[in-house]
């Protein structure tokens, strides 16, 4: 399978720079999977097309403002992407430009030249970094780190971006991308949703950089996707896994709530380990499973997304679902209607 099957033209002032008014202003595309058939509405209506018995499972995952701009001892400039946490204190970063960092360097953060220190290269581009001693750590992020926005978003971040850059579900910090089909709901759909009876069950994947990068590969096949970590409440899986026997309908929010989905049904968490919190049994790992045509889908029924890059293992995942030709089929006909695509863009269910 050839990674040129899906690719598409799009304008580019169909990439959204912004996010819409309000976030349930944004349009949604409804596609039929058995017939292919296409409606548009807003996604204020969503709640519509959900069902009494229907479960609705979220990403509560937290972006971190995870991009940090320093300077080294020379005056040079230097960015610093957090991906994800090892220890107190301790970091695995990329930084770029990476050529001019080494192992031993102090990146000075802020006025007050706050000291981060890079101690050494673990991988390609990745470093691992020592956060200042001596102040709180979430503090530290949240008081100098920006929005991490994907690089087709032309603009520095702003204050509205702390909060529309992520869900209203978010709880759980560690993501450098938002999940972004959930940035479309407010608390008045989630009130519509439980007065329809349908149940909302979070589980978490925490979004690393791998999402930003292209698929190496014009073979489909030979590429993989980087390890994220997941997290699922034992009592949420339990009521995920019961879905199909209990004959109701699964409906996923998201490519990562998906993955999270299918990894767990499929065995395919690495590290799984059950350990509580707050009182309550986790069930925890990472997944590096990895969505094409061809995948069988064992748990979910129906899922809410944005529309997605060309070539991007996001669209591939949507075409398992509903069929290369369907999917892109809807893309011409959302490029044709000026739909807003991307991370700030409009959603499509596909039911």
């Amino acid at each position: 399978m050839k990674l040129s099957d899906f690719d598409y033209e799009l304008p580019k002032e169909l990439i959204a720079q912004h996010p819409a008014n309000r976030r349930d202003e944004s349009r949604l595309l409804v596609l039929d999977r058995s017939g292919g058939g296409i409606r548009e509405t807003h996604f204020a209506n969503f709640p519509r097309f959900l069902s009494e018995g229907d479960i609705l499972v979220v990403n509560e995952t937290r972006v971190i403002p995870a991009r940090i701009f320093g300077r080294k001892r020379g005056g040079a400039a230097i960015e610093v992407l957090l991906v994800r946490r090892i220890a107190n204190r301790q970091w695995i970063a990329l930084l770029r430009p990476s050529k001019r960092v080494r192992a031993g360097e102090i990146v000075f953060v802020g006025e007050h030249g706050h000291e981060l220190l890079v101690s050494g290269a673990v991988g390609p581009g990745e470093w691992q970094v020592s956060l200042p001693p001596g102040l709180d750590e979430r503090d530290f992020i949240e008081r100098h780190g920006h929005v991490p926005l994907p690089p087709y978003i032309k603009r520095g971040d702003d204050p509205e971006d702390r909060d529309r850059y992520q869900t209203i579900f978010a709880q759980r910090d560690g993501s450098v991308a938002a999940p972004t089909a959930g940035l479309h709901f407010t608390e008045e759909i989630l009130l519509d949703l439980k007065r329809r009876g349908v149940a909302i069950v979070p589980v978490t994947l925490h979004v690393g950089p791998g999402t930003f990068r292209p698929l190496a590969n014009e073979t489909v096949e030979e590429n993989a996707l980087e390890p994220e970590h997941v997290l699922v409440k034992k009592a949420h899986w339990d009521t995920i896994a019961s879905a199909r026997r209990s004959g109701r309908r699964l409906v996923s929010v998201g490519t990562t709530t998906t993955r999270t989905i299918e990894a767990f049904a499929a065995g395919r968490v690495g590290g799984r380990e059950e350990r509580e919190i707050d009182g309550e049994i986790y069930v925890s790992g990472t997944t590096d499973l990895f969505i094409f045509p061809g995948y069988e889908f064992r748990a979910v029924d129906a899922i809410l997304t944005n529309l997605h890059l060309p070539r991007s293992s996001l669209l591939l995942l949507v075409s398992a679902f509903a069929d290369r030709e369907r999917i892109l089929a809807a893309y011409r006909w959302a490029i044709g209607r000026k739909f807003r695509f991307y991370s700030y863009g409009d959603a499509m269910f596909i039911r």
